[in-house]
């Protein structure tokens, strides 16, 4: 049992080195990562949907002699597809849902030779910052089981950070990436607008908010898995500028003297809680001490951010609306109250009262805000900002009263009003965990780049990954 979990927490570049090596199979690696699952899972509730006897066909197969080739992994229940398995995006109404092909992600991810193990919890159609489906049940924080793991990846951070795989499919519309990877205490970077593909289905969706990636136990993984899946497919609308070079060559590459902004202050509402403030300035005199110029600014459109917030807002209805409706008109059903969480609904009703004037107004808007922000980036090369306003909050603070279920999204949007602005522009960002508070909850450090930035962004991860080091902590609920 401690070898198995020995190899648990290793990362997964780590771990298909063991296998190039032939110092373990990947049918020995499936069979330990399938032991923990089942022994973690009741505790967590990250894995909704086990693909265990794919897994062991496909570890027992000739496998793709990619990056990570028998590496175990997990698929988020929403987003990319998997040919032959359920996708029910969190609500009850999809339960039977089965596509028939591959996304053009779930065909790279095969050929760089990971073996997907099962597809993990999500919230209903990914629309909150909590992983709480009623349909599937509460995924519950390792660190603490009666905290949240953020979401919407929160099955993927959760199985990550409790050492069921070394990485998780997850992706980002408005923060599901880094506030999960932030509450769960593992590495989460959104790439820029493009970088990944969304097809044979998807052009882009919510006007360009959401990107594909993964959250990881280290730098290195995420960036080595970036460059296994980086890149447009056929008929794309568009896609992210080229890469100089891979992405892995920039960890451990020197940042040089970066000009770091740093702000807490600019979204409206109270102020974050004094461990996101903590983690702020440490995150801050961290990068100091590595002889970055910190400075503490913010751009100007983000102090007052009700136009931008407005925005986001009406795309976000108008997106849940019309994923209903979809699913509805496919289905030939119509939508009704009791068939969704309140919230959902809510959401739902109010989307489908956007005009479309007013929807190309938000997108308008989101363009104008992504003018302004460049210009910032013109003086400073990353910005830091908390991830979240407060440390990861007990389960079922989000539950949504059925008289007023849009209260729960005023105590969201207090909750998490730092993420969604930069799906808005395309910039990538990182949640980088370098922050633990004295109730041993992980508190992730957030770090924007410029359009198209990423290798920026991987250089200095690599840098305060080394500088302070967190592989080796482990959450209560681990392998």
């Amino acid at each position: 049992m401690a070898e198995i979990d020995e190899i648990a927490f290793l990362d997964a570049t780590a771990q298909a080195e063991l296998v190039r090596n032939k110092d373990i199979t990947p049918m020995e690696l499936v069979e330990a990562a399938i032991e923990i699952i089942e022994r973690l899972n009741p505790s967590l509730n990250a894995v909704i949907t086990p693909m265990y006897d794919l897994a062991r066909e496909k570890a027992f197969a000739p496998i793709p002699e990619g990056p990570f080739a028998g590496v175990p992994f997990l698929m988020k229940d929403i987003g990319a597809y998997y040919a032959g398995v359920r996708m029910a995006l969190g609500t009850a109404l999809l339960r039977g849902f089965v596509p028939d092909h591959d996304s053009e992600l779930t065909v790279r991810y095969k050929k760089a030779g990971l073996i997907t193990l099962g597809k993990t919890n999500t919230p209903e159609f990914g629309l909150l910052p909590t992983t709480e489906p009623a349909a599937f049940g509460p995924t519950r924080n390792p660190w603490d089981t009666e905290r949240i793991t953020g979401g919407s990846s929160g099955g993927s951070s959760a199985a990550v950070a409790s050492g069921m795989v070394p990485m998780a499919h997850a992706n980002d519309g408005g923060g599901s990436i880094r506030i999960p990877a932030s509450c769960c205490g593992v590495f989460g970077l959104k790439p820029t607008r493009a970088r990944n593909p969304l097809g044979p289905d998807f052009g882009d969706l919510l006007s360009g908010l959401v990107c594909e990636h993964a959250v990881t136990r280290s730098v290195r993984d995420s960036a080595a898995l970036l460059d296994a899946t980086a890149g447009p497919d056929i008929g794309d609308p568009y896609w992210a500028p080229p890469l100089r070079r891979p992405f892995l060559e920039e960890v451990g590459a020197a940042p040089g003297r970066l000009r770091i902004a740093y702000s807490a202050d600019f979204p409206s509402g109270p102020k974050p809680h004094e461990d996101c403030m903590t983690a702020l300035k440490e995150a801050g005199a961290l990068c100091e001490s590595l002889g970055h110029v910190v400075e503490e600014t913010a751009p100007s459109m983000t102090r007052d951010s009700a136009e931008g917030t407005g925005a986001f807002a009406a795309v976000w209805a108008a997106g849940c609306a019309s994923t209903i409706d979809t699913i509805a008109a496919i289905g030939g059903i119509t939508p009704t109250e009791q068939m969704f969480e309140p919230l959902t609904f809510a959401l739902y009703q109010q989307g489908r009262e956007v005009r479309a004037s007013q929807y190309l107004h938000a997108v308008m808007t989101f363009q104008r805000l992504t003018r302004e922000i460049a210009r910032f980036f013109v003086d400073y090369d990353v910005l830091l900002t908390p991830v979240l306003s407060e440390p990861p909050v007990p389960l079922g603070t989000f539950d949504a009263p059925k008289d007023d279920p849009m209260k729960a999204w005023e105590r969201i949007a207090a909750f998490a009003p730092y993420t969604a602005l930069f799906n808005a522009t395309g910039q990538p960002a990182m949640s980088v965990p370098l922050f633990w508070n004295k109730e041993g909850l992980p508190i992730g450090s957030h770090f924007v780049g410029r359009f198209g930035d990423e290798a920026t962004l991987f250089r200095l991860a690599a840098q305060l990954e080394e500088a302070r080091p967190w592989a080796s902590r482990r959450p209560r609920v681990s392998a």
